[in-house]
């Protein structure tokens, strides 16, 4: 299962190109980030990779051949590759919860048994069972994002495509994000997130493509990108907070705010439950 672009340059006028000849390679990482600031393109991309727009040059592979663009090609790389978008509203369209994640199965003539097991597994891969006959209009803007990413894993898809997964979500939306990205992954599934949120990238995912005005600006490990603060200006973006404590104040290279701070608890530092115990 490998997804990639070579040369992919993407424009939607004549003369005004989005993307310039960008090569990826979606099989580097178990959780692939596209990282820029907004307006680099990183929509577009995701756009493109799925068929809905053309490249004026290049191409999409999907398992290193081509993309094609006929309507049974298409039908059959978004059984296989699934996006959700930044507003989970964009494709929620049933009033009720189950009936909108088995949509696309009924879609495909599957036998009601099924359609009710994969349902379940969906809705509990994203922590969801408690939401199953709710109606939708009832659910949070999280909620709403968890139901869209089950509607997306009841194909069975190798591959899901997120878009800003972060956008509107509180802390602890975040947090549950995070967990379900990372449950996703460890069930064999790849993983691409587009987003500008930095410190949620350094920790979910892997392997890194950073984009600028439309074109690839470095690629590699979290170390590689993250440690590479020109870089990272040139892309408008900066260093996750776990990587400045590294950078600017010598604290070794947590992977993650759980790692950080259990190494900050009392049994690390004793002198800090000492200064605690003074206040």
């Amino acid at each position: 299962m490998s997804l990639s672009t070579h040369a992919l340059s993407v424009g939607y006028q004549r003369d005004v190109p989005v993307l310039h000849g960008l090569d990826l390679d979606f099989s580097r990482g178990q959780v692939t980030a596209i990282l820029g600031a907004n307006g680099c393109g990183k929509s577009t991309l995701f756009m493109t990779l799925l068929g809905i727009l053309k490249p004026r040059s290049g191409e999409v592979r999907w398992q290193g051949t081509p993309l094609a663009y006929g309507k049974q090609a298409l039908r059959e790389l978004r059984q296989r590759v699934s996006m959700v978008f930044q507003d989970p509203d964009q494709q929620i369209f049933y009033t009720d919860v189950a009936s909108d994640i088995a949509f696309s199965l009924r879609n495909l003539g599957m036998e009601e048994s099924l359609i009710a097991s994969r349902t379940e597994q969906a809705l509990a891969l994203v922590d969801g069972n408690a939401l199953k006959s709710m109606p939708v209009q009832y659910l949070s803007h999280g909620q709403k994002k968890r139901v869209a990413i089950a509607g997306a894993l009841v194909l069975e898809a190798d591959m899901l495509l997120l878009d800003e997964p972060t956008a509107g979500l509180d802390p602890a939306g975040r947090r549950q994000m995070m967990a379900l990205i990372k449950r996703i992954s460890e069930s064999g599934r790849r993983v691409v997130v587009s987003s500008h949120d930095i410190d949620f990238i350094y920790e979910v995912c892997d392997y890194l493509y950073v984009l600028s005005q439309g074109r690839l600006l470095a690629e590699g490990g979290r170390r590689e990108v993250f440690l590479n603060p020109a870089m990272l200006e040139q892309a408008g973006l900066v260093q996750p907070w776990l990587v400045r404590l590294h950078t600017e104040l010598g604290y070794p290279l947590y992977e993650s705010e759980q790692a950080f701070f259990a190494a900050a608890s009392p049994a690390h530092y004793p002198h800090a439950s000492k200064q605690k115990e003074a206040v």
